[in-house]
């Protein structure tokens, strides 16, 4: 079995971006810098042969490429304790379109729909028991986060392995965005 999703791989520079904001949370596991990503689809295990079906359904999305920027953070869930800080995306259909169509062909591949409503935006931690005092701190100091448009010239398919320190991502395909479409 093969666990998979379909994401935004983040620039460098806005990698950096991110990274910058990080700071000493008790209870917080940072995303590692080069694991920075925005998921469109998590797809969960699956066999080989429905990873090749995955693949071959993916590579028949037609998109062109655009631009998006980041903006704001916040926590999931919302009225619990929190487990997930992020970054979000400004108001983006195209991202909302791109991501339709990723999932149209997830489903064309013999996937059952996703069962959450797509929610974009960027892990940045996961949290375990931090103190409510910093998270707020976080918040306020970070509440004008922004960075500069840049371009989405694909997606991707990705492996995750599970380990004890966090998951390994794995890209498996890429998936140009040509201006044609």
């Amino acid at each position: 079995m093969i666990r998979l999703f379909a994401a935004i791989d983040m620039p460098e520079n806005i990698r950096d971006d991110i990274s910058e904001i990080y700071e000493a949370i008790p209870g917080a596991r940072w995303t590692p810098e080069n694991q920075l990503h925005l998921t469109l689809r998590f797809i969960g295990d699956v066999n080989e042969d429905a990873a090749q079906l995955i693949d071959n359904s993916l590579k028949t999305v037609k998109f062109a490429p655009f631009t998006m920027r980041l903006q704001s953070v916040g926590f999931f869930p919302p009225r619990k304790e929190p487990r997930v800080l992020w970054c979000g995306i400004a108001k983006n259909e195209n991202l909302i379109r791109l991501q339709k169509h990723v999932e149209r062909a997830v489903v064309l591949a013999g996937l059952p729909p996703a069962e959450r409503k797509f929610s974009p935006h960027i892990t940045v931690a996961r949290l375990n028991g931090s103190p409510p005092q910093k998270l707020a701190g976080f918040m306020s100091a970070n509440s004008l986060f922004k960075t500069e448009p840049f371009l989405v010239p694909e997606f991707c398919l990705y492996s995750s392995v599970l380990k004890r320190d966090g998951a390994l991502h794995i890209k498996e395909a890429g998936y140009t965005l040509f201006e044609e479409c």
